[in-house]
């Protein structure tokens, strides 16, 4: 198969993964909002942790089919959260308490920022030397 067209997978089932993560995320952040009446921040963060844990075990067993030091891999996905959840935390609790804009609509801006920065992460740092060496990936490669 041509570089090409596995890139072309890899990108759908990364799309794929990080749609039902963000079920995962909307889907808690609402219970936590409405039914908890919590405010912004913490149904925010508890929402985008469930979502990343989610995410970053199925697209590093599927998507990217890596064999990596998951301590290590993780390690690195938690760096990239350092600095994406205060900002992300920050700039939406500002947006949805501070200025009023609805917290969907700064939930939603939130996770299409994530989608894009953390695909961009794991496929260039934190999965560039090790994809396609786990089982599965050598499964196919045997075949």
């Amino acid at each position: 198969m041509s570089e090409k067209k596995k890139e072309f997978i890899r990108t759908v089932k990364f799309v794929l993964f990080s749609t039902s993560a963000g079920i995962i995320q909307i889907l808690s952040f609402a219970l936590l909002n409405e039914l908890m009446s919590w405010s912004y921040w913490p149904s925010y963060l508890i929402s985008l942790t469930l979502s990343v844990l989610w995410n970053f075990t199925l697209n590093r067993r599927f998507t990217f089919q890596s064999a990596s030091n998951v301590p290590i891999a993780m390690a690195q996905t938690a760096a990239f959260y350092a600095v994406f959840t205060p900002a992300s935390t920050l700039l939406g609790n500002y947006l949805a308490e501070g200025l009023g804009w609805n917290e969907y609509l700064v939930t939603g801006l939130n996770m299409l920022a994530n989608f894009v920065l953390e695909y961009l992460f794991q496929r260039f740092v934190v999965f560039r030397d090790s994809i396609d060496t786990n089982d599965i990936a050598k499964k196919k490669q045997t075949k």
